[in-house]
Formats: C-alpha cells, sequence, structure tokens
C-alpha cells in the first residue's frame, strides 16, 4: 500500500498533466479517469506478478495504452486539444503523437504547464494552490483542508468550482510568457510549500512525517528554478527552506519510530550535505530586493539547523525573524511558534501570556500542537495538572499513532 501511495503522489501528476494537453483541458475529468483506470490496473497485476522493477515506467505505458483506447472510444463524441486534433483524428498519425507526446522532455514540461493551468487569475490563491495539491500531487481533499485549517466541505467545494474554471480553459499555460508567469507563480510557490509541509509535519491518519511528499516537493521546486523565469530569489528562498528543515527529518523519529521534541533531537543524525545545500539556496536568495516569508522562514530553519545543542540556539534572533514573517504573512501559526521562541528566552509564563494574546486564536482549538505547547510551557511553569489537561486535549485531537504515542509519553512525564 505504501509503495502504491507513493507512486501515485509521483506519478499521478505527471501522468494527468501531459494526458490533459493530449485530451485538451476541457477533458480533465477523462484525464484524471484514465490515470484512475491505470492505477487500479496496477493494482490488479502486481498483486500477482509483483512489482515490476520499473513500475513508474510501466504505469507511463499503461496510461498511455488507456489514452489511446479512450481517444478511439471518444472520438467522434469529443472534441479534443484545439493544436492535436488533426493528429488525433488520424488513425495512421494517432498512435505516433501520443507517443511522442507521452515523451520525457515534454511530460517534464506538461508538469510546469500543469502547475501554472491551476493558477487562474479568476481563482483565488488558495484556491490555486488546493487544485494543485488535488490534480498535481495526489492530495485527498481531507489532506488539503487540514493543510489549509479548512473544513472538509468548504475544499471539496471549492475544488469543484476551480476545476470547472480550468476546464473553461482551450490548453495548457504556456509557461513562456514572462508577465502571465509572474502573476502565478506565488501561488505555485505555495502549493509546493504546503506540500513540503504536509510530508514535514501533516496530517496523516498513518503517520506524522511522510519523508516522499518532502521529496516530492523538493523535486518540483527544483523543476521551477530550472525554468528561467521560476529562478527569482522567492523561489531559492523555497528550495532552501525545504533543503533545511529536511537535513532535520532524520532526527525528528527515534528508534522506535515516535516523534521527537525540537529539545531532544540528536543533532549528529542532521543531514550536513542537506544544510550546506540549503545555506548555498539562502544565499542565492538573497539578490535583490525581494524579501519574502520563505527567505525569513529559511533564515529561522538555518539558526535551528545550524545550533550545535538546543541551548545554543540564538533565540533572540529567532523571535525578531517571526516579527518579520508576522509583518509578512500573519497567522496564528506563525504567532504560536514565535510564542514558543519567547518562552525560550523569557520564560514559560511569558511564553503563556504571547500565546493567550493571540489574534483569532480559535483558528488553533483543533490544532493538536496548539494544545501541546501550553502544556509544555504549564509543565515547565511546575504547574503539572494543568499541563495533563493540555496535554489530554492534545492527545483527544492527534491525526496518528505517532501523535498519539507522543502525547501519552508527555501525559506520563506530569505524573
Amino acid at each position: 500500500m505504501e509503495l502504491s501511495e507513493h507512486l501515485f503522489r509521483h506519478e499521478a501528476g505527471r501522468m494527468v498533466a501531459t494526458l490533459t494537453r493530449i485530451f485538451g483541458v476541457h477533458n480533465l475529468s477523462l484525464a484524471e479517469d484514465v490515470v484512475q483506470e491505470a492505477f487500479c490496473r496496477a493494482l490488479e497485476v502486481w498483486k500477482y506478478r509483483g512489482v515490476p522493477e520499473n513500475p513508474s515506467a510501466w504505469l507511463m505505458t499503461t496510461a498511455k495504452n488507456r489514452a489511446l483506447d479512450a481517444l478511439r472510444r471518444e472520438r467522434t463524441a469529443r472534441t479534443f486539444a484545439p493544436e492535436l486534433t488533426r493528429q488525433l483524428e488520424s488513425e495512421w498519425t494517432l498512435a505516433p503523437t501520443v507517443e511522442e507526446e507521452f515523451g520525457p522532455a515534454a511530460v517534464k514540461d506538461d508538469e510546469l504547464r500543469m502547475m501554472f493551468s491551476c493558477c487562474s487569475p479568476r481563482l483565488s490563491e488558495e484556491a490555486q494552490a488546493a487544485l494543485i495539491l488535488h490534480i498535481l500531487c495526489g492530495f485527498s481533499v481531507e489532506e488539503i483542508a487540514s493543510a489549509f485549517v479548512s473544513s472538509h466541505a468548504s475544499i471539496e467545494k471549492r475544488i469543484t468550482r476551480s476545476k470547472k474554471v480550468l476546464a473553461s480553459s482551450t490548453k495548457l499555460f504556456d509557461i513562456s510568457g514572462t508577465v502571465d508567469f509572474a502573476r502565478r507563480l506565488p501561488a505555485v510557490q505555495r502549493a509546493l510549500y504546503l506540500l513540503f509541509n504536509e510530508g514535514y509535519h501533516g496530517a496523516s491518519a498513518e503517520k506524522a512525517v511522510r519523508v516522499e511528499l518532502c521529496h516530492e516537493a523538493m523535486r518540483l521546486t527544483s523543476m521551477l528554478l530550472k525554468n528561467p523565469l521560476g529562478a527569482v530569489p522567492s523561489t531559492y528562498a523555497l528550495a532552501a527552506l525545504m533543503s533545511l528543515n529536511a537535513a532535520r527529518l532524520p532526527a525528528r523519529l527515534d528508534g522506535s519510530g515516535n516523534l521527537t521534541a525540537l529539545a531532544g533531537q540528536d543533532r549528529s543524525q542532521y543531514d550536513q550535505a542537506l544544510a550546506e545545500q540549503g545555506l548555498r539556496l539562502l544565499e542565492r536568495a538573497a539578490t535583490g530586493p525581494e524579501l519574502s516569508d520563505y527567505h525569513v522562514e529559511a533564515a529561522i530553519a538555518w539558526v535551528h539547523t545550524s545550533a550545535q545543542r538546543t541551548e545554543d540556539t540564538d533565540w533572540a534572533t529567532i523571535i525578531c525573524l517571526y516579527d518579520q514573517l508576522m509583518a509578512i504573512r500573519p497567522s496564528p501559526v506563525v504567532a504560536l511558534n514565535r510564542a514558543i521562541a519567547v518562552a525560550q528566552r523569557e520564560g514559560p509564563q511569558r511564553g503563556l501570556d504571547e500565546i493567550r494574546a493571540i489574534q483569532d486564536l480559535e483558528r488553533l482549538a483543533n490544532y493538536p500542537f496548539y494544545h501541546a505547547a501550553l502544556g509544555e510551557l504549564e509543565m515547565d511553569s511546575g504547574h503539572l495538572e494543568n499541563a495533563r489537561e493540555h496535554f489530554a486535549a492534545a492527545l483527544k485531537l492527534a491525526r496518528n499513532p505517532m501523535e498519539r504515542t507522543f502525547f501519552e509519553h508527555r501525559i506520563g512525564a506530569c505524573k
């Protein structure tokens, strides 16, 4: 199951993007159906024959064959991509055209074109990001709702409406257009940021850390950087943030696969190559006058990653950086993280005061680590009964076995 889920995350977006270019954006649902058929076929065949040596190639070949079947079946009932219509109408040119459109270089361009196609100016930034996460990254509605701290019903409606807007286009976005590219870039970056975060500390029902999602976000961001129009300071800063946080992934879980708090992490396990790559990317991001939220978050990640021990962390700098982040992109989660940094520097009571002063505090009510933060600060203040109550509230909201085990251990520590 893990293998099929990882492959779906990695391959589904590429396949949908290529099929959408062949079928036309107005036939997006057909492209999604063909990809679903390919995955169902894989699960049927692999169950008896085993996973092939190159499962990605197997899936692409299956999708290509399913596409040919769909084109032959639907040719008289549908109109397809305008630029390919003549080739798709003739049986002599149909198979060669589909073969060419599934070439490696074309598929890679299609992913980028689909990312930008999802970012229509007619959609809000959140709707654009949700569409990318759903179509290109294989996110479920529930996962997107968690990433946006929103309800399942709200996200489902948003995705349905957004797909209708996308389907009203005649073809995939032209990634060579300078003005439109720059206008749509922030939404693409935001979706990749959310994809990485979902892997790093997301809401999966199975596990708290999904390294494959982090790597997928890094791959797509690297693809964005290879496009001259995408290689801007904010994209370098986003890539730096991902590398610096990914460097800490090996220490986020202990030997038993349980979550480890920042203070208890074995920093010798940090991936130094990724940390150094992150620093190089952050230096590349420092060109020009732009200061994005990704710059600030990457700087915070660097302060954490470069500290040899928790007590060596420069909390004063981190607080200043969080002040900048609140000025650029304020949110209750950012304010919570700032309050935790204040507590590290000025004591738990100051941290509790900062948390209580957060605007829109009610938005954190269903976030388990809000209650856990209160528990830690109450415990540090010596208020063990209060701490236990907060950890119990966090336990009720735990999203996977790892989080449940972590909160149970914290409850036990309150005795």
